[in-house]
């Protein structure tokens, strides 16, 4: 066998609320089936980018269910924001939100950059005006040393961006940058913890006495008015939609991929595994952005996904172990090593080099740099090979 895994992007039909995603999916793959001649095996994956789960389920909030849910769990006339990403899609319809929810916004930004890697001011110019990591830098210091800053892709100023939406919902906004965020006790107690990944760790710095912290992910955790929710996500991993709505992570993955799953076993005789995958968990190298602004790269996947990979690296055995074998002797040993290799290899010598990461980690990274996030129309992406070996 000359083929390791192949990946291929599904077109499917432009999906809309209330469509049937289970059967768009499997007949679409049904079609790439006879149009690219390839088979169906187990340990095939499937795997449905977020974006038309949530789509399908309907599973959005206007800015106005936004609004009724964070006023009646913080209530107050000035809230602190802190640890927002940067993000025109992801956090600015949010922030519309949290304006019309309250009279004043101190806003916390951590710098250079945030939690995903978006600079908020050229690194260069800390050292020349004399701050550090360490500094607390005022709105007033910032408009004077910083704000010719533009981003590198965007061309944005996001604290003018973030500033002109607070305007429009006739509410006043306050910056401060500090990258301790116990800073934002010293505006306010009433506080909404807006990072990601150290979302935890951030609510309980801040968890003091008399202080009311409340985190994205708590927000829009339950229906209100009959809008869509997600009960362990909240507002996290949200997309604009509209100005005046947003579509929310999608919530009951389970059922959808477990049914799928079923489904494909009745028509195909194969047990193939499905997931659902959000953001890639990669950075770009120019940018130096982190992709994952979605809580999890996959919020849904079958139980065979879980786990790590169990690799011997090739190339550690062929340039010490077997340094002297060369052609078929070299190959056979090769094979015969990973056939007997033992079932955890984690901390030896022999897994150098490989990648310590969870499957659903690497496959979904590797379908959102297989669908993109752009006009592909590929939001269903097939991997054929994925689990197989050298030996194999």
């Amino acid at each position: 066998m000359n083929v390791g895994t192949v990946v291929r992007g599904i077109r499917t039909p432009v999906i809309k609320e209330g469509d049937n995603l289970e059967d768009i999916v499997i007949d679409s793959l049904l079609k790439a089936k006879e149009s690219e001649g390839f088979n169906f095996d187990d340990k095939d994956v499937v795997a449905i980018t977020e974006a038309v789960v949530g789509i399908s389920q309907g599973n959005y909030a206007t800015l106005d269910n936004i609004k009724t849910d964070i006023k009646r769990k913080l209530k107050s006339d000035h809230i602190g924001v802190v640890y927002p990403i940067l993000s025109r899609n992801r956090f600015a319809v949010l922030l519309s939100a949290i304006a019309r929810s309250t009279k004043k916004i101190t806003m916390l930004l951590s710098f250079p950059s945030d939690e995903v890697g978006n600079d908020i001011l050229y690194k260069e110019d800390l050292e020349k005006n004399n701050f550090n990591l360490n500094s607390v830098i005022s709105e007033k210091e910032y408009n004077k040393y910083f704000s010719h800053f533009k981003h590198l892709f965007t061309g944005v100023n996001m604290v003018e961006f973030y500033r002109d939406l607070c305007k429009k919902e006739n509410c006043e906004i306050e910056f401060v940058f500090s990258n301790n965020p116990e800073t934002i006790l010293n505006y306010t107690k009433d506080v909404l913890v807006a990072n990601i990944h150290d979302r935890f760790d951030t609510k309980k710095r801040l968890s003091k006495k008399d202080t009311n912290i409340l985190l994205l992910s708590e927000i829009m955790s339950e229906s209100i008015n009959g809008s869509g929710y997600n009960k362990d996500y909240g507002l996290l991993g949200s997309n604009r939609s509209t100005e005046e709505k947003v579509k929310l992570f999608p919530k009951d993955g389970d059922i959808l991929v477990n049914n799928i799953q079923k489904k494909l076993k009745k028509l195909t005789g194969k047990n193939i595994e499905v997931m659902i995958y959000g953001d890639g968990a990669f950075k770009d190298p120019i940018g130096k952005i982190w992709e994952l602004a979605d809580p999890v790269v996959s919020p849904a996947y079958t139980k065979c996904l879980e786990g790590s990979p169990n690799e011997i690296k090739l190339k550690y055995f062929s340039e010490n172990k077997f340094k002297g074998l060369s052609g078929d002797k070299l190959n056979n040993a090769i094979k015969e090593e990973i056939k007997n290799k033992e079932k955890e290899l984690k901390g030896q010598m022999a897994t150098q080099g490989t990648t310590p990461r969870r499957y659903t980690d690497l496959l979904g990274s590797l379908c959102d740099l297989t669908s993109g996030s752009g006009d592909k129309g590929t939001p269903v992406v097939y991997i054929k090979g994925y689990f197989k070996n050298y030996s194999d």
